[in-house]
């Protein structure tokens, strides 16, 4: 037996009441609590502008999945993985195939789920809700060129920053904003 992460699919908007199900029966069972040690419903916090109002939101990063810790044995796992199973909203486990025992996540794709969370801590900053692609119209809500509309002419994903083409005295002109500093036409 070796603990691992598993992913159960779920119902989407049903994760954190299938957690707390999960949670209620490890209180309750001593065996289950055994194997199953701990739930997560993966989240991170993201930035959202609404009314010209920046204010940070926590987003499911896996909506419809959630994160069960398991330690599941090698004769009775379907026991176990049926209680789960059972649980209203839940759809299954990812990594069976033809309901055989479901496989955990590897170490390279949880790290990758809990740096996303910010349980692991990385060179992050907080991401903005909206996505932008050249050519789109955007009109800067922010700093020095606040009113002026124009098109994005360059991403930069790594700074958050776009490069709009404004039109300044008549001419375009290239103006470096941040993507809090934009909103969508």
């Amino acid at each position: 037996m070796a603990k691992g992460w598993y992913v159960v699919h779920t119902y989407s908007g049903y994760e954190n009441k299938i957690e707390k199900t999960i949670q209620k029966i490890m209180e309750s069972d001593r065996e289950f609590s055994e194997v199953v040690s701990d739930t997560k419903v993966p989240t991170e916090e993201v930035v959202e502008v609404k009314d010209g109002v920046k204010k940070s939101v926590k987003r499911k990063v896996l909506p419809g999945y959630l994160l069960v810790q398991m330690d599941l044995p090698e004769f009775q796992w379907e026991y176990f993985c049926s209680q789960i199973r059972r649980i209203q909203g839940v759809i299954g486990f990812i990594g069976t195939t033809g309901g055989g025992k479901p496989a955990p996540l590897s170490s390279d794709e949880l790290k990758g789920i809990l740096q996303k969370t910010g349980e692991i801590k990385t060179e992050k900053t907080l991401r903005p809700l909206q996505t932008f692609s050249e050519g789109e119209h955007v009109k800067i809500i922010e700093g020095p060129f606040e009113s002026f509309t124009g098109t994005i002419e360059e991403i930069n994903l790594e700074k958050s920053k776009l490069r709009v083409l404004v039109g300044i005295f008549g001419r375009s002109t290239p103006v470096e904003v941040d993507f809090l500093q934009v909103e969508k036409i």
